[in-house]
């Protein structure tokens, strides 16, 4: 990279990637993403996908790269092109679904709602009337919502206006890209866990179900730590059903039983699906770790900062670790950098 700006290697071109990519370019730095996939061929092109709160470790960390997050979102919720609205949501649970996530046993009574909860826009109890057959509790609010396909494509023409590049080059170590640049970002998901010996690091499958949309705007979330729930998001053109989770597998295969019931349960919420015609099952491995790591240290005689194991929470913690991952570049581009984690 022949430039007089700062110069970093960024490894990965999922949504952490691009956006750790355009903070530092657009701060001047002379950057190149090197990714083995496209951006339409990471997990992040696959995703639902939505911001919502974080509870992961570290805490306190997450729960300010969420917030850092939502405010870029609401910016971007005003350019139509970005791919980001600001959508109306219902979310619901049984009591226990809803106190995992929003720590109280009574929707009704929000001052008991932890920090988490609290950043999600216009989130008040919903009658119960409101709510679908089966659940005891819920919530309306509105959230960020990603329609993921023009968001990438987005990320990757902000990130070329600002002078940085994407290269089709598959990583074999982050010594190779140590050799290119004195900075090196690491936004390899769960490629990570190669380039590291991060034996932490670990896949989780997940599969949607994209269906024609019949002219839904509001999206559905239910709350619960069983390994399938009901949850849809509308797109303009399109709506993301699922979920499930199968932490450890590796085979990205779509099952056909999965999708009929993840069908199945949609079309239940949302009688106007069943008309809507399927366009594709899609599949992707979320990058899951006990914690989330932005982190700095040595590379030989560069530095490499970390940037990954965000789980399911890419697209919520996505702003908020690029900035803090961009400022750890600058502070060791100054120096020689203390190791931090």
């Amino acid at each position: 990279m022949a430039s007089d700006a700062q110069q970093a290697v960024v490894v990965g071109a999922g949504v952490s990637g691009l956006t750790t990519g355009v903070c530092l370019a657009e701060a001047g730095w002379a950057v190149q993403v090197w990714t083995a996939a496209r951006p339409q061929a990471t997990t992040s092109m696959v995703a639902g996908a939505v911001w919502s709160p974080v509870f992961s470790e570290p805490v306190a960390k997450t729960l300010a790269w969420t917030e850092r997050s939502l405010r870029e979102f609401r910016t971007l919720s005003a350019d139509p092109s970005t791919g980001v609205r600001m959508a109306s949501a219902l979310i619901v649970g049984g009591r226990s679904g809803a106190a995992e996530l929003f720590g109280v046993a009574d929707a009704r009574n929000p001052v008991e709602l932890p920090p988490q909860a609290r950043l999600v826009p216009d989130l008040r109890p919903a009658d119960p009337t409101e709510l679908p057959d089966g659940f005891e509790i819920g919530f309306h609010a509105t959230m960020p919502l990603v329609d993921m396909p023009r968001y990438l494509g987005y990320l990757s023409e902000r990130l070329t206006a600002a002078g940085g590049e994407i290269e089709t080059h598959p990583v074999r170590s982050l010594a190779e890209a140590a050799d290119a640049a004195p900075i090196v970002i690491n936004c390899a998901g769960l490629g990570a866990r190669a380039l590291l010996g991060d034996d932490t690091m670990r896949p989780v499958f997940g599969q949607h179900v994209v269906l024609t949309n019949p002219g839904l705007e509001r999206l559905f979330l239910e709350l619960t730590a069983a390994p399938e729930w009901i949850c849809y998001f509308p797109h303009p053109q399109r709506v993301v059903c699922g979920g499930i989770r199968i932490p450890g597998r590796w085979d990205t295969t779509a099952d056909p039983e999965v999708t009929e019931r993840i069908l199945q349960r949609c079309r239940r919420i949302e009688p106007r699906l069943a008309d809507a015609e399927v366009i594709e099952t899609i599949t992707g491995l979320r990058p899951d770790r006990p914690a989330v790591r932005v982190a700095a240290e040595p590379l030989g005689r560069a530095r490499c900062i970390h940037n990954y194991g965000h789980g399911s929470s890419g697209v919520t913690l996505s702003w908020g670790c690029a900035h803090d991952a961009a400022h750890l570049a600058a502070d060791d581009s100054r120096s020689d950098g203390g190791v931090t984690d």
